[in-house]
């Protein structure tokens, strides 16, 4: 598969470590959510992405619900096959 950014198909699939948390001082004291996602960087311009597996996606709900609901309405507005898909660029 091409990146996203540059359509480059030189990429590497990593194997990572995520500790997502979340947002605001009221959430200091909720635990984070650990992912161990592959990870696919491009290795042209950086452009990274990867999976939440659905195993986790439960537990990140419920966080985002307590925070903030509007996330989820936003989310779901979405549809499609990437739902559960969060993209960074570094």
């Amino acid at each position: 598969m091409a990146c996203v950014s540059c359509h480059s198909y030189k990429q590497v699939e990593l194997t990572a470590e995520m500790l997502i948390h979340f947002p605001g001082f009221k959430n200091l004291e909720m635990p984070g959510v650990w992912l161990f996602p592959e990870l696919v960087v491009c290795l042209d311009c950086g452009f990274s992405w990867f999976i939440v597996p659905e195993t986790a996606l439960p537990s990140i709900a419920s966080g985002t619900l307590a925070t903030d609901p509007a996330m989820l309405e936003d989310s779901e507005a979405g549809g499609g096959n990437l739902d559960n898909q969060i993209t960074f660029r570094w």
